[in-house]
């Protein structure tokens, strides 16, 4: 059995400056103060639990804070940054930079009177952090369906300017998809000022694009990564289409022979992708889980 395993699976750049920032704050901390960390650090179960034990203490609003806090890769809300001052509670950020690009972006088009469209899930804590820093006129939203809605909402505001933004780690062809879609639109509105930016990240667009080539030359396919993680979503998603005998897990744990396929012992060759927020580990795990039983 040949097993194929993505190049670009595990930590992005991102996750991995915030995990060992996070493990060095710790470190520098010892028993003199806590650590806490405003919301997960990243979207992976077994990661949490590991910095937990470590140390970090997880919580979900500023004010429970009692000692340094970090700002996960996801980012936080502008206004939360205010609040810490007046508590005066030490800070240590570790969003992502591909994050802080998208919020500057937002904050540039907003003061120059932009409607922005945000593509994305509401409740990631991305967006939630992006969105803070679009002021009033903007919509979010993920899907296609959703853009008529989306394009009432701008068109109720008389506003002759449009932004297009997108959640980091959102799917590729979608963005291409809806941005081509409202350019159909805007066909017979030649008076509005659209602007695109692309800013899905760069290790996104090959994580997705190197999933979809795998998929297409397997029998099976498993994306390993947290069932909360937006990317590892994507991934699957990108693989399933290609590949009827693909699952999502989180770790090895969660592995069973009879969901990836009926005769596993028929399998000549199973992929293997996994999420940003997926340690070395969890992928080494499911590696050797495949290669004692084939």
């Amino acid at each position: 059995m040949e097993i194929m395993v993505g190049k670009t699976a595990g930590f992005c750049y991102g996750v991995d400056r915030a995990v060992k920032g996070a493990e060095e704050e710790i470190n520098k901390a010892k028993e003199k103060e806590p650590v806490y960390c405003l919301g997960e650090m990243v979207h992976n179960r077994k990661v949490i639990e590991k910095l937990e034990a470590l140390g970090i203490k997880c919580i979900e609003t500023i004010e429970e804070a009692k000692g340094k806090v970090l700002i996960r890769s996801h980012g936080i809300p502008k206004e939360i940054y205010k609040i810490a001052e007046e508590m005066n509670v030490s800070i240590k950020d570790y969003t992502c930079p591909n994050v802080l690009k998208v919020q500057k972006i937002a904050e540039e088009f907003s003061g120059k009177n932009y409607f922005i469209f945000l593509l994305g899930a509401k409740n990631h804590p991305e967006n939630i952090a992006t969105l803070s820093h679009c002021g009033n006129d903007c919509y979010i939203f993920e899907k296609e369906e959703q853009l008529e809605e989306a394009m009432q909402v701008f068109e109720e505001t008389n506003k002759k300017k449009l932004l297009l933004l997108s959640q980091t780690t959102y799917s590729v062809e979608r963005f291409q998809r809806i941005e081509k879609m409202i350019l159909e639109r805007l066909k017979l509105e030649n008076d509005i000022d659209f602007v695109v930016k692309n800013t899905i990240c760069r290790t996104t667009e090959l994580r997705q694009k190197e999933a979809d080539e795998i998929s297409k030359k397997v029998d099976a396919m498993i994306v390993i990564g947290g069932k909360n993680s937006a990317n590892t979503k994507k991934l699957y998603e990108v693989a399933k289409k290609n590949c009827k005998d693909t699952i999502l897990v989180e770790s090895v744990e969660d592995l069973s022979l009879d969901d990836l396929a009926e005769d596993f012992h028929k399998l000549n060759k199973i992929g293997i992708m996994a999420g940003a927020s997926t340690p070395k580990e969890s992928i080494d795990e499911v590696i050797t889980f495949l290669k004692r039983r084939s």
